[in-house]
């Protein structure tokens, strides 16, 4: 399939990438990275891993959350000029505790064509793994660092009966659960599913 069936003109692709394997990606989110005219990248020195990978040599553009908002408009302005653009964050899918909603918002608003490329979610993959209930979730992102507004936020969620998901630095994951039990108490199931650190090529599991 040439890169020209992957890509159209003038769409901005919300493309998920790999958490740990580099070969956790598909070959539309590869025609999409390869094919667009811009690639807008949480941090583009993290991307180029990937990118180098498998020889996509699309011209990368910064964009995370300290920017995002001054950018976006400039990223907009070339998609509705005719440009395709491919919005990747560091690992998984963007906009989940990633950057990209002010960018996909502001596109939206301008009438450009927005188009998922489905791929890795840490948020899923540590869900099908778990072996809590799936059924109905609710995903909560990060906790807020600072102690006493963390706990704030696991007491609104305390008579919660659905399973619930956190995103936790490693150097807090202590004391965040330390602030579970005190809250929850003892008799809820915790599974802690760690994100590799490193980006690993194809070769090596996760």
């Amino acid at each position: 399939m040439s890169i020209e069936q992957f890509v159209e003109p003038g769409v901005l692709y919300v493309v998920a990438t790999p958490i740990g394997n580099l070969a956790d990606i598909s070959q539309r989110a590869l025609g999409v990275l390869a094919g667009v005219d811009l690639i807008a990248a949480e941090d583009t020195r993290h991307s180029a891993r990937l990118l180098q990978q498998y020889q996509i040599a699309t011209k990368t553009l910064a964009l995370h959350d300290h920017n995002e908002r001054d950018r976006a408009p400039d990223v907009v302005a070339r998609l509705s000029q005719g440009k395709s653009v491919a919005l990747i964050s560091d690992a998984g899918t963007p906009l989940i505790s990633d950057p990209g909603f002010h960018l996909v918002r502001l596109a939206r608003d301008a009438g450009i064509r927005v188009v998922p490329v489905p791929g890795p979610s840490a948020m899923l993959a540590a869900l099908s793994a778990a072996g809590l209930p799936s059924d109905r979730f609710v995903f909560e992102g990060f906790l807020p660092s600072k102690a006493s507004a963390r706990k704030k936020r696991l007491e609104a969620m305390a008579a919660e009966s659905r399973t619930a998901i956190f995103y936790e630095a490693p150097h807090r994951l202590l004391d965040t659960l330390a602030d579970m039990v005190e809250v929850f108490g003892t008799q809820r199931h915790v599974v802690n599913a760690q994100i590799p650190e490193q980006i690993y090529g194809p070769g090596f599991p996760v």
